[in-house]
């Protein structure tokens, strides 16, 4: 699909879309151009029972050209954070009717509050989001399964500076597209050694990429998360990309992503209804690469470092055992207690590692890590657990901003009980019912040291199995935004 901005089309090539606000705000020529063939576009809305709330639409044929009338709501609840998930909105409408050219006359549109050229870039970002399609494996799609719509063109007198700023728009959504690529791919294609192969790819766009392999690992301590992988025929990876775009002098910020490329449980055998969705338990790695993603090609004046602990837990005669206990990097002794509680092992050492080598200025670590996170949540927020009251802050405000919605839980010395071992420093797993997303959190802040640390618990958000407003069906990518919108507002440049 084509996303082109213009300051005229050739109306016979296209079908032409207008926004139309709760006010019922039709263009004043289009009115004229609708009276002029005996058309009354308010009674006709009426007859469609449209009342411009959002999202709803109505077609007309005037002038032997196809309009589509498209609900905005309240034009007072538009502004340019938001206007992406209106754009999402739009394209579902505009699928549906099935046509190939569609113009978007946004001049006409009653945004007058907003710089038409942004909100256009934006409008256009929130249309490619929900268009995303992972077709790579489909070998025999009918013809009417496939999209039909191939261009959208933006109408509007500041078409030039619509594409210059598109230009810079389009980077995120290229890299939210990186991102839901690597969560679609099967298992089979993408384990630990494959997803080190697409980082590298990352090189191209100025990313230092290191990788330590099993025997680094085992040279650094890193005993939990090469537990993890023990049972697979597939090696673990760690994957460090470094992007130094800012002062020499300044310390990196720090991502990092749980990237177990699939989950079967380890001994601690998974159901198998539903386990094929453990493909994507590798979806906060994926965010991470594509925050790296869009860092680097929009060259970001900030220095990052993103680091992924990738592993496939499986079950065979060398897996770990429930009841083994593993030398953390840090020193620490860690009884396992549950081997489908994995994440967090994988988690413990990169932490540790990133706070030891690079002395961040802060870690955010990204992670599908419990159920019991969307038994709290459901499918509308992720888990927000912090050492450090600025660094939720700012990280819960931006989350309002993009949509990316967080919510802070606690974490504290009375959960610390619960990790009690008899045999070991620490165990993994709660010993009580209950708490199962604060315990992991309250786990993982063993392995911080002193660092300010976020962990993001995006297991309720990672995938979606209906369609959302800037999210198909699948992998959502999310935390790619939110995480590139708090590098914009709070590191980039400073």
């Amino acid at each position: 699909m084509d996303i082109n901005f213009e300051q005229n089309v050739n109306a016979t090539d296209f079908a032409h879309l207008f926004l139309v606000s709760d006010k019922l705000d039709f263009p004043n020529d289009l009115i004229k151009l609708a009276n002029s063939h005996s058309i009354n576009l308010s009674n006709l809305a009426k007859q469609f029972n449209f009342n411009g709330k959002k999202g709803e639409s109505f077609v007309a044929t005037i002038n032997n050209n196809i309009h589509i009338f498209f609900g905005i709501g309240k034009r007072s609840d538009i502004n340019l954070d938001n206007i992406e998930l209106l754009g999402g909105k739009c394209y579902a409408v505009m699928a549906a009717y099935k046509l190939a050219n569609i113009a978007i006359y946004i001049d006409q549109a009653p945004l007058q509050h907003l710089e038409n050229h942004e909100a256009a870039a934006k409008f256009a970002s929130g249309i490619r989001l929900r268009a995303y399609r992972f077709d790579k494996y489909r070998t025999n799609q009918k013809p009417e399964d496939k999209v039909k719509l191939v261009n959208i063109t933006f109408i509007l007198e500041k078409a030039k500076d619509a594409q210059k700023e598109w230009k810079q728009v389009k980077l995120l959504s290229d890299a939210v597209y990186v991102a839901r690529d690597l969560v679609c791919e099967p298992p089979n294609v993408l384990y630990p050694e494959s997803f080190e192969e697409r980082c590298l790819e990352l090189k191209k766009l100025g990313v230092d990429i290191e990788v330590l392999d099993e025997e680094k690992m085992r040279s650094l301590g890193m005993n939990t998360l090469l537990g993890v992988g023990q049972g697979s025929i597939r090696e673990s990876r760690v994957v460090v990309m470094n992007y130094k775009g800012g002062n020499k002098t300044t310390k990196p910020i720090a991502f990092l992503g749980k990237g177990v490329t699939f989950d079967s449980g380890g001994l601690s055998l998974k159901s198998a209804g539903g386990m094929e969705d453990m493909k994507y338990d590798m979806a906060g790695a994926a965010t991470v690469t594509g925050l790296m993603h869009h860092l680097a090609s929009r060259k970001a004046k900030v220095n990052v470092v993103g680091v992924i602990g990738l592993v496939e837990n499986m079950p065979d005669g060398a897996a770990q055992r429930p009841s083994d206990v593993v030398v953390s990097m840090s020193g620490q002794t860690v009884e396992v207690i549950n081997t489908d509680a994995e994440g967090r092992l994988v988690l413990a050492d990169i932490l540790w590692y990133t706070q030891d080598r690079y002395k961040p200025q802060f870690m955010v670590d990204l992670a599908t890590l419990t159920g019991a996170i969307t038994i709290t949540f459901g499918h509308y927020y992720a888990g927000l657990f912090s050492n450090n009251d600025e660094l939720a802050d700012k990280l819960f405000k931006t989350s309002q901003k993009v949509s990316e919605k967080l919510w802070r839980l606690p974490l504290g010395e009375e959960y610390e009980k619960c990790l009690h071992s008899e045999i070991a420093d620490i165990q993994h797993t709660s010993n009580e019912k209950g708490a199962g997303s604060i315990t992991a959190a309250q786990f993982l802040h063993h392995f911080v040291n002193n660092t300010p640390w976020a962990h993001l618990d995006i297991a309720s958000m990672a995938w979606t199995k209906k369609d959302l407003e800037i999210s198909p069906k699948g992998p959502t990518a999310f935390g790619v935004r939110l995480l590139s919108q708090f590098v914009m507002d709070y590191y980039d440049n400073k």
